[in-house]
């Protein structure tokens, strides 16, 4: 069975939880480089280019939208649970099977101590890292800064360590959400990162209201006025010499009296027992996974 995951460049921490977590919860034997059964854990993995031939075990994974749905019905598909009610729903599963994002399993594992000094953070969507300028905004707004491609230890212990995120990355909202951390979500710089998070934040009856973050400099601004991604070569072009300056210092500025406005804003935080009791099902779906594919997870 093949660990199957979105790996960026750079890497995303959300995503990279995979190659960690798994390994406390299952055998040690469970994963090989065998292609014919594919294990689709955290992120918005469930999508329609796999190989045919191969069996797609589901544990966690979530519908993003970023590629047509997958066709399901040709019998390769084992889905254990997805991340919200509507990826079952986009995908015409029982509602049972919509448990939460696979990293709440994280509260079974063992965990990095709790980060010092943190007070409020902001996590941005890896994107913007290459995109925008979210370090320089945090330092004007006496924020702490948290780099989504950083190990997911590092990540951890900030998240854990802090007393509100405010999160643009979805699963620096699901880390904190776990580790009892109050979190602001705001809206993402592109829409089609949008959909996930209505997922997760129904998964655990969250009233998610998404805040306006202003953009931390021209390319983003740019991004957001056109729905782009503000990458290209061009963009950079314009927004990055001198002539674009005036624009990313005001950008910056007001990006960082954005974020002092947001971390006065009222968090949110599911209930403690709604995530102890996505966390038991999650965890038994992921039991019942390894006694059913025991024999194949322990014979190494």
């Amino acid at each position: 069975m093949k660990l199957t995951y979105f790996q960026g460049r750079p890497p995303n921490f959300g995503d990279e939880l995979n190659a960690t977590m798994w390994h406390h919860l299952l055998p040690q034997s469970f994963f090989d480089e065998d292609p014919t059964t594919l294990f689709v854990g955290i992120g918005s993995v469930i999508q329609h280019n796999y190989p045919r031939f191969a069996r797609k075990l589901v544990v966690g994974s979530g519908y993003g939208g970023y590629t047509a749905l997958p066709d399901i019905s040709d019998g390769t598909w084992d889905f254990r649970f997805v991340r919200g009610p509507r990826t079952a729903s986009a995908l015409g599963l029982d509602p049972h099977q919509a448990i939460t994002d696979a990293a709440v399993l994280l509260r079974a594992t063992p965990l990095p101590p709790p980060a010092k000094a943190i007070g409020t953070a902001f996590i941005p969507h890896y994107e913007s890292i290459e995109r925008g300028d979210w370090r320089a905004a945090c330092d004007l707004a006496g924020i702490h800064f948290i780099d989504p491609t950083e190990s997911p230890d590092r990540v951890i212990a900030q998240l854990r360590g802090a007393d509100l995120v405010i999160a643009e990355a979805m699963h620096g909202a699901i880390v904190a959400d776990a580790m009892r951390t109050p979190w602001i979500g705001v809206k993402t710089m592109h829409h089609v990162h949008r959909f996930k998070w209505y997922d997760w934040t129904d998964s655990l009856a969250i009233s998610y209201r998404p805040r306006p973050l202003l953009p931390s400099n021209g390319r983003e601004a740019w991004a957001v006025a056109t729905g782009r991604s503000g990458s290209g070569p061009g963009v950079r072009a314009v927004f990055e010499n001198p002539a674009g300056r005036p624009v990313n210092w005001a950008c910056r500025h007001l990006a960082a009296r954005s974020l002092q406005s947001l971390a006065r804003a009222d968090p949110h935080l599911s209930a403690d027992s709604a995530i102890e009791r996505a966390t038991d099902r999650a965890m038994s779906s992921v039991e019942a996974m390894v006694r059913d594919y025991g024999d194949k997870a322990w014979s190494a």
